[in-house]
């Protein structure tokens, strides 16, 4: 369009502009907007050099109907409000519809695996295997078609996530149970418990850290810097409020009606999972010096477990019950902790996501970290069986805490593996030595001198599993790939190591 219209160029059909077309300033439509709509750019780019303002028109001028231009209508601020929050709440929806399907398809592969064993009568654990399936697919498509490993981790990363949020919640109702798991083993026997376990966690770490520092000198690996790893978002005031809500309603309702649901177990267990959720986002909030003697899986045990007593003592049946029904172990009647114990295969399978983003990182220093987490799981295995029978503790609660240094997803696998085990005692002999790790492992690796890294993660991982690495990698986060690494490795290879029958065996001589 030129500066100005020759008279061949207007048709039959016109209309007249009552008004000189230089003084039109649409108010909503900024300059570069207004130059823009009434200009094409060939017409602005042979005015370079020339401003606006000196075009002139002729006043009245002649615009055939074919050439006007539609100038853009004006938006209020409420419309464009309105959209904004219409794209916000799409979002949300997709986001949530996202989180449930990538989560339910962990937890549909894991039950599947789990029925699939238990038919078969493979005394393996199934989720470690589905770990190893996912590992090795993620590993074939990075070499084949690296889009679709990358395509496929992230669409499963809203459950990843997920369950990196709460998993610490996953450990606990081995802890609320305590009192019934450990209601008849005697008082000496305990005792000789708790001394295994802490100087076991200590052994335990130093063995893994000295192995790491020694092959760290071998190997003489330059330490590069770890894939970043995603973290969750924290606790909101909406969660708060309304997990609070459902704790006081079903509560009350369960006071009035204990069979409401079909069972007391059911019925119990919105108002127990809602006093465990809340035990542990009020834990997650205390301030940092309070968390290191009060962590916050112990005040979500606490959470449940007043509750429990509050719960017994109004409708005067007692705190076992009332535990009782907290975890049941029975698929037909769940409990509140049989529900959060239920992610704990997930957790096994979301260690083959782990493994493949930090897959760089294993590879360069993967004689450090193997090397340490093989002679720290050999050497926590047996160890513990030596000491149990030198302390004279009874064979079957030796058998049981086996596995102390193992996560408890597969420390309950590897029990199951031996006759006579208690599982009940297995977790929570092994949640103890995570928390005993969380609240000293920062001091006790500054007063042996480790300063490197790789040693630190290592040696927390291997001797205190996620607990132990949850709280180091608070603190130091760039420990936080090889605690992960080592927290995975730790499991598998126990795991591996208790399911060859000779290996069983050894360890069932020595503890007698």
């Amino acid at each position: 369009m030129s500066t100005s219209m020759p008279v061949s160029m207007a048709t039959s059909v016109s209309h007249s502009l009552p008004f000189s077309l230089p003084k039109l300033k649409p108010p909503a439509l900024s300059p570069s907007l207004f130059r823009r709509t009434f200009f094409p750019n060939s017409t602005l780019n042979t005015l370079s050099g020339r401003t606006i303002s000196s075009i002139t028109f002729p006043p009245r001028l002649t615009i055939p109907t074919h050439k006007a231009r539609h100038v853009p209508p004006k938006f209020s601020q409420a419309d464009t409000g309105n959209t904004s929050n219409s794209s916000s709440l799409t979002h949300t929806v997709f986001g949530v519809l996202h989180l449930v399907v990538s989560l339910g398809l962990i937890l549909a592969a894991d039950k599947f695996l789990k029925q699939a064993f238990v038919a078969a009568a493979i005394k393996f654990p199934s989720a470690l295997f589905g770990m190893f399936c996912i590992f090795s697919v993620l590993i074939t498509l990075d070499a084949t078609v690296p889009s679709a490993a990358t395509a496929l981790v992230s669409f499963f990363e809203p459950a990843l996530l997920f369950i990196q949020r709460w998993l610490p919640l996953f450990y606990v109702p081995s802890l609320v149970v305590l009192p019934l798991a450990v209601k008849d083993v005697p008082a000496a026997s305990a005792l000789k418990i708790g001394l295994i376990l802490v100087g076991g966690w200590l052994a335990t770490l130093c063995v893994a850290g000295y192995t790491a520092i020694a092959v760290r000198k071998a190997v003489k690996t330059e330490l590069v810097e770890a894939e970043p790893m995603g973290k969750p978002s924290p606790f909101s005031a909406f969660e708060v409020w309304t997990w609070t809500a459902v704790l006081i309603i079903s509560f009350v309702s369960a006071l009035f009606y204990p069979t409401s649901l079909g069972t007391s177990a059911r019925t119990c267990l919105p108002f127990l999972l809602a006093a465990t959720v809340l035990g542990y986002m009020v834990g997650t909030r205390l301030p940092s010096g309070v968390k290191k003697v009060f962590h916050p899986i112990i005040c979500c045990a606490l959470s449940a477990d007043l509750t429990a007593l509050a719960f017994g003592y109004f409708s005067k049946s007692g705190i076992e019950p009332v535990l009782g029904y907290y975890l049941t172990k029975a698929s037909s009647n769940p409990g509140a902790g049989d529900i959060l114990m239920g992610f704990l295969g997930s957790v096994i399978l979301s260690f083959s996501f782990s493994m493949f983003k930090q897959r760089k990182l294993v590879k360069r220093h993967a004689a450090e970290i193997f090397t340490s987490v093989i002679i720290s799981t050999v050497f926590s295995l047996y160890s513990t069986a030596l000491v149990g029978r030198l302390v004279q503790l009874e064979p079957s609660l030796t058998v049981s805490i086996l596995p102390r240094c193992i996560t408890v997803a597969l420390a309950l696998s590897i029990v199951s593996l031996f006759d006579g085990a208690n599982s009940s005692l297995t977790a929570a002999v092994v949640v103890l030595t995570g928390l005993v790790g969380a609240n000293f492992v920062q001091a006790t690796l500054d007063r042996l001198s480790f300063r490197d890294p790789i040693a630190r993660g290592i040696a927390t991982a291997s001797s205190a599993h996620g607990l132990g690495t949850a709280a180091l990698s608070a603190k130091e986060p760039e420990a936080l790939p090889f605690c992960a690494i080592a927290y995975a490795l730790n499991g598998i290879f126990g795991s591996l190591l208790c399911s060859i029958p000779a290996v069983r065996e050894s360890l069932l001589a020595i503890v007698g």
